[in-house]
């Protein structure tokens, strides 16, 4: 089953898909083009993973890290599907990660590995841009890096664990105005969700909807004011945003 939040009418609702329309937790059916997208939780916690993909480490001359390269995110970074991320004016190069989100759904600590799918809710799509002139170097990004308002497209769905038969092998594709700029696939993680799970809970206890973003293969590149980045994963779903500059903002 597919989840979503979105505002309609003036209120928050969960959703479901029905058939291409969106079956409202009242009982009313609406078009997905009538309705504001939200991220599909609130996220608690977040965890967010740096060069666990080979192919992307080696893009960017880096050796892949021998334990999960982790750092945190906050709230404030994510918005829903067909929403605006600001790229400031002053940058020369921020650049898409299409990411495999994990959903956690219940509180776990010393979790093992064989057991960790059990803890997991369910899974979704981000977007987790990056500014390369605002980072440090790759095993310590900087706050501004990971942490800016609007710069983590989240959704549009949540589909439950028990319906992703092998979450470890999907294909992942980013598309920048229709073009086609990124593909990989979660096979290819140097962490896998399990060992990422265990590694963890071995220290601290995970919460349900914590999340995780897994890290993003190869092929980022630069956007600009105006592109349209679609971030999809197979059987997840397809997450649509726009980029937007400082000319539609005032004195922020």
């Amino acid at each position: 089953m597919k989840k979503a939040r979105i505002a309609y009418g003036g209120s928050i609702h969960e959703v479901i898909e029905r058939e291409g329309e969106l079956l409202l937790d009242d009982g009313r059916i609406v078009e997905e083009q009538n309705v504001i997208w939200l991220p599909p939780i609130e996220p608690r916690t977040v965890f967010a993973l740096g060069l666990n993909y080979a192919d992307h480490a080696a893009e960017l001359a880096f050796d892949a890290p021998s334990e999960p390269l982790i750092f945190l995110k906050g709230p404030n970074t994510f918005i829903g599907h067909l929403a605006y991320t600001r790229r400031p004016g002053d940058v020369t190069y921020m650049h898409y990660e299409c990411e495999l989100a994990v959903i956690i759904g219940q509180s776990g600590r010393n979790i093992k590995k064989e057991d960790a799918y059990q803890y997991i809710k369910g899974y979704s799509v981000a977007n987790d841009y990056a500014i390369r002139d605002y980072l440090e170097n790759y095993y310590r990004p900087n706050l501004r890096v990971k942490n800016r308002d609007t710069c983590t497209p989240f959704g549009p769905w949540i589909v439950d664990a028990a319906d992703v038969l092998n979450p470890m092998n999907l294909k992942l594709t980013t598309h920048i105005n229709g073009v086609l700029v990124q593909e990989g696939s979660t096979a290819n993680m140097i962490f896998d969700i399990p060992s990422i799970i265990e590694y963890l809970s071995s220290f601290m206890t995970l919460s349900e909807n914590d999340v995780i973003l897994t890290g993003t293969p190869k092929g980022s590149v630069d956007t600009v004011v105006g592109d349209v980045v679609v971030t999809e994963i197979e059987g997840i779903g397809r997450l649509t945003n726009t980029i937007i500059g400082d000319e539609s903002f005032l004195n922020r």
